[in-house]
């Protein structure tokens, strides 16, 4: 029900005060008195004479509208420290635990994650969770541990609307999962995100690690033809396709045609890997304008600042000429090369202009991305965007149906932490792993790992598949059918990962009576025999076997274990008992167990 409109106790206008008056700590700032608002959570408000009030959705969410039109306003959350242990928030990166309030700062926009954050216990339980219910507006954001009132704050200050400022809160749920899962039906509800075709959720072959810019077009031909027998549906042609391509760098950029000695017919090539069975997408930086481009001297006014990456400038998104270029250059490559989509990186260097005082790159990136995808679907329906962290939060999904981790080279942890952190917030687009990569000693058990690590999502692949041994291509082809098997649990079950601050060590994946549950590292996992009837247990961790724990009765079970290149090994378990069980399953292999006492079985999704 809707509380009664509440002036706040204090009513101050918030302005964006220069570095050295920011006070060190929220408790230096200026005053302001807290009311409760949910749970153990209290509120103050401050703007020019605010009015607030909080509603109950059918969903649950608490939906907190602040109306001060035409002015900024800051808000002010706080909560009782608890047992608290961990806050996560999209850009959390490593800093998973308690950080103090003169540290937790960051500023968010459209390309740059949504303004949003998860404060949880020892448990695992949440004690504030919140979401910014417009993603597109740049939000600044101040938040931890306040030394001085033994309270955790969220500060965020929102600039002037002409419509009300809304804050979606989630009262407290048993995990940060849960919590988060009906702010992603509310999201999916009000962006409605962008279809998502078939060859989105299958694996994907990608050029850049493999071959860096080396690429050519009779090379990467000859790695199609291999990932489409491996299952694949999708290859992206990553940097160094495009004229200028070399050197690491970004001073080529901004002409998108393609290098005449690597490419010299790129439609041909394409469809040379279409013959294969693959959607075929390229890379592209469309907001990058490099000096040694042909195009520099035409555009350069328009691209002022320096980017963050090497070489390049930034063309500035809120100018409508560099708006109608962009679409117009993706357009062509698009329709003249027959292409099934883009790989669209760097959309967050927009950014460099936020915070200058002439307008927010917000509300310009959401009008350049809307414009960009209709257009595109007009030459392609079923056209392809691949988008990555941290634009991957869910006010970029109308614009994007593939949502890739960020780069984390061999990093079968990072993949695991990245995907499953992009996956707590995505709305209807596929989370897709960094391309995985391994080097060509590694043991069948290290590759393993690495297929492992982006099991939660839609795999990418980067290696030179010609060239890898057997038995590496044993444990390719051995994880990739497991995943294809298990496609339907894995993107479209309900995930449970625990607890961000641990990295995710035992993640579990259910639907209807089957459960998969990946094990990362020494836990024990929990098996309810009584709510699924089979399980798939994979060994992530650097230990032969797996610790579990069964509840809900013991029983008869068939269990069938393989190795990490797929090779059965020999189980005689017949039965498990109640209590604890130590099953042998080598590292990077699984063990399917199947009980049969047939459970309830949880037929919920995500």
């Amino acid at each position: 029900m809707p509380s009664d409109l509440a002036p706040t106790p204090s009513a101050t206008t918030p302005s964006t005060p220069a570095l050295s008056d920011v006070a060190v700590t929220t408790a230096h700032e200026a005053p302001a008195t807290l009311v409760p608002l949910l749970d153990d959570v209290s509120i103050a408000v401050l703007a020019p004479d605010p009015r607030w009030s909080l509603t109950q959705l059918p969903s649950g969410l608490r939906l907190l509208e602040i109306r001060s039109p035409g002015e900024p306003v800051e808000v002010r959350l706080s909560v009782p420290l608890g047992d608290a242990v961990g806050h996560w928030h999209p850009q959390a990166a490593w800093r998973r635990t308690l950080v103090a309030d003169w540290e937790g700062r960051s500023r968010v926009s459209l390309v740059n994650g949504p303004a949003a954050g998860c404060l949880y216990e020892h448990s695992g339980a949440t004690l504030l969770t919140f979401a910014v219910a417009e993603p597109t507006a740049e939000t600044s954001v101040r938040f931890g541990v306040s030394e001085e009132n033994d309270t955790h704050v969220v500060h965020l200050r929102m600039p002037a609307s002409p419509d009300p400022h809304r804050i979606l809160l989630v009262p407290r749920a048993p995990s940060v999962a849960a919590a988060l899962r009906p702010l992603r039906g509310w999201f999916a509800a009000t962006h409605p995100p962008m279809p998502v075709p078939e060859a989105a959720r299958r694996p994907v072959y990608s050029t850049w690690y493999a071959f860096n810019q080396d690429v050519t077009d009779t090379a990467v031909e000859t790695q199609a033809e291999r990932a489409a027998g491996l299952g694949c549906g999708a290859l992206i042609l990553d940097d160094g396709w495009q004229q200028y391509g070399n050197g690491r760098g970004y001073a080529g950029c901004g002409d998108w045609q393609p290098d005449p000695a690597k490419f010299p017919d790129l439609p041909a090539h394409v469809a040379k890997v279409h013959a294969h069975g693959l959607a075929h997408l390229v890379w592209v930086a469309p907001l990058l304008l490099g000096p040694e481009a042909d195009c520099f001297d035409a555009w350069s006014a328009c691209a002022p600042a320096p980017a963050t990456v090497p070489g390049a400038y930034v063309l500035d998104p809120r100018l409508p000429e560099v708006r109608r270029h962009i679409i117009d250059t993706c357009v062509r490559l698009v329709r003249d090369n027959h292409l099934d989509g883009l790989k669209i990186d760097f959309l967050d260097q927009a950014l460099v202009y936020a915070a200058d005082g002439t307008g927010d790159v917000g509300p310009a990136m959401a009008s350049l991305l809307a414009d960009l995808r209709r257009e595109l679907e007009e030459v392609r329906p079923d056209v392809l965007i691949e988008l990555r962290q941290p634009y991957a939060g869910p006010g970029m999904t109308p614009y994007g149906n593939m949502l890739r981790s960020f780069d984390c080279p061999a990093d079968a942890v990072a993949n695991r932490v990245r995907t499953l952190d992009t996956s707590l917030l995505a709305v209807g687009a596929v989370v897709h792993s960094d391309m995985v990569m391994w080097s060509h000693g590694a043991s069948p058990a290290a590759v393993a790992r690495q297929l492992i690590g982006a099991l939660h999502c839609v795999p990418q692949i980067s290696v030179r598949l010609d060239e890898i041994p057997p038995e590496q291509m044993a444990v390719v082809r051995f994880w990739l059918a497991r995943w294809h098997e298990h496609r339907a649990l894995l993107l479209d079950g309900r995930v449970e990962p625990g607890r961000p601050d641990e990295l995710y060590p035992v993640v579990t994946a259910a639907r209807g009576d089957a459960c998969l549950v990946s094990v990362h590292a020494d836990r024990v996992v929990t098996l309810d025999l009584a709510a699924h009837r089979t399980f798939h247990l994979v060994n992530g961790s650097d230990r032969d076997r797996i610790a579990v724990e069964v509840v809900g009765g013991g029983g008869p079970v068939r269990a069938r274990v393989h190795g990490p290149d797929g090779r059965m090994m020999n189980d005689p378990l017949t039965y498990l008992p109640e209590g604890p069980s130590l099953l042998a399953v080598p590292r990077g292999g699984l063990v399917t167990l199947t009980h049969s006492c047939r459970g309830t079985g949880s037929t919920e999704g995500p």
